[in-house]
């Protein structure tokens, strides 16, 4: 009886099997969009199949450790190494390649600082002589923006309470502030984004009354023009991941595409951007700074220039540059590939024009843009730069694979969907630690490159300290790339 029974489903399912292949090859011949399956109907598929698998495939078996973009299997392995603190030590040498066009080497010295040398590095203030409560930011490495939507409530979470261990901010990203950014206790810096998602009232305007009550939990406020992976268009947040509570904090509608503005519709001009960081400032009693990215000179000519005219209290009091190569949120592939300049153009030139300027005492630097390892952040110091923000560093230590589906919703690790089963992935317990070593032991790692320079701490690090390698395969020291320039004149003091 069961050797009929286990025939007739066998028969049964075999039968459905053949039906549904036909129906497919009927499918596959008759329809228009796809060439390859009217003339390949059914087998056709496996070229799909394998071409949307092929990014994973390379990842795993055939791409070698430094070839990988936009992040290689050992960057990545380096990171999470830091971030469950097993040290960032290698055997038999490195697979760095030194003879590689644009590869960076530091300047050992001869006899680098001894452990009884050593200084800590020192905490900096933004504002400090231009508002009422000026932040002093204590750590070099910090969570550039992302906003909540863009990453889960887990993620969010985790990097609160794990930037308030390790001792740096968290940058809030145009999404506004969630009940998940205070969750730690961190500082916060609430951006303000061209939609003004948690800082507008119920015309779609900047809010004083929001800005006052912000001001409350918020170190500073940063005025966001663009950033790296989009410059000229605003954030783009899938409506699929536009969920209830996402809808309320940012005074959109449920399941719509959020799509913020190319730029604020207050701000057309450099000197209207000034007069808003003024405003926010004087209101809040807070530093305000502007994140962007960097096309040519023309922004920071005019900074300069308005600067001069207005007086130094009119400047912003730090600036974020984001580099082309910057990208945690969801982009246009035609801006992410090609608009804007790399970080490693952009951020010489922004510190060489406030030197130029007479503003550089003034303005606060903050680096962004693929700055994930220890190494990338001591060449931004030694440029010029005060701070260092990563985004993909701290994804990466919350345990992103780079499975390239941000913006999808299904992030199989829990960082970037709002899926509760897949968010099961993300332990905050277990996460935010790792969050709180990654940051802890890449500023440990900047101090340790700038002891072997030959320099107390990091923030003693300068241009000759580095050399960058050439096309003919020969380095050359950043301070010849990149000499300092001479002031030309100085702002108007307030």
């Amino acid at each position: 009886m069961m050797e009929v029974l286990s025939y007739g489903i066998g028969t049964l399912l075999a039968l459905a099997l053949m039906l549904g292949l036909l129906f497919l090859f009927i499918s596959d011949i008759t329809q228009k969009k796809h060439g390859v399956l009217r003339n390949y109907p059914v087998v056709g598929h496996l070229r799909y199949f394998f071409e949307e698998l092929g990014e994973y495939f390379r990842q795993y078996f055939f791409s070698g450790d430094r070839e990988e973009m936009p992040f290689n299997r050992a960057t990545r392995a380096w990171v999470y190494r830091l971030a469950k603190n097993e040290g960032g030590i290698v055997g038999f040498g490195s697979t760095y390649d030194l003879h590689l066009p644009g590869a960076l080497i530091f300047v050992n010295h001869p006899f680098p600082v001894l452990e009884e040398e050593r200084l800590p590095t020192p905490a900096l203030a933004m504002g400090e002589g231009y508002c009422k409560q000026p932040f002093v930011a204590r750590s070099i490495v910090n969570v550039s923006g992302m906003s909540y939507g863009a990453i889960s409530a887990p993620a969010v979470r985790s990097l609160s309470r794990g930037a308030a261990v390790a001792g740096c901010w968290m940058d809030t990203g145009e999404g506004g502030l969630s009940p998940y950014h205070l969750e730690g206790g961190c500082d916060i810096i609430m951006q303000v984004g061209t939609a003004k998602y948690g800082v507008r009232d119920a015309q779609g305007n900047l809010s004083a009354e929001r800005l006052l009550e912000l001001a409350r939990v918020a170190k500073a406020f940063e005025i966001k023009l663009s950033q790296g992976a989009k410059p000229g268009k605003g954030g783009v947040l899938p409506g699929r991941k536009v969920t209830a509570e996402i809808a309320q904090i940012r005074g959109i509608a449920e399941g719509r595409d959020s799509i913020s503005p190319n730029r604020h519709r207050d701000i057309s001009s450099m000197n209207e951007l000034l007069e808003r960081i003024a405003w926010i400032r004087d209101l809040t009693g807070r530093p305000v700074g502007v994140k962007t990215a960097i096309g040519g000179w023309r922004f920071m000519n005019e900074l300069g220039e308005a600067a001069g005219k207005r007086g130094l209290e009119f400047a912003p009091d730090f600036l974020v540059i984001d580099g082309g190569e910057g990208g945690s949120g969801a982009a246009p592939q035609a801006l992410a590939d090609h608009m804007s300049l790399s970080i490693d153009e952009a951020l010489p030139r922004v510190v060489d024009a406030l030197i130029e300027t007479g503003l550089r005492q003034r303005v606060r630097v903050v680096a962004s843009g693929k700055l994930i390892t220890s190494a990338r952040a001591a060449w931004a110091l030694a440029v010029g730069a005060d701070f260092v923000n990563t985004a993909r560093g701290f994804m990466f230590a919350l345990g992103c694979i780079q499975a390239l589906r941000c913006h999808t919703n299904t992030c199989p690790t829990g960082v970037t969907t709002h899926q509760k089963r897949l968010q099961r992935a993300l332990v905050v317990e277990e996460k935010y630690l790792r969050v709180a070593n990654y940051c802890m032991n890449v500023n440990r790692e900047i101090d340790m490159i700038a002891h072997s320079c030959g320099v107390r701490h990091a923030r003693e690090l300068r241009r000759d300290h580095v050399r960058i390698v050439q096309g003919n395969h020969q380095s050359i020291a950043m301070n010849m790339l990149y000499p300092y320039p001479e002031p030309r004149a100085k702002a108007r003091a307030a």
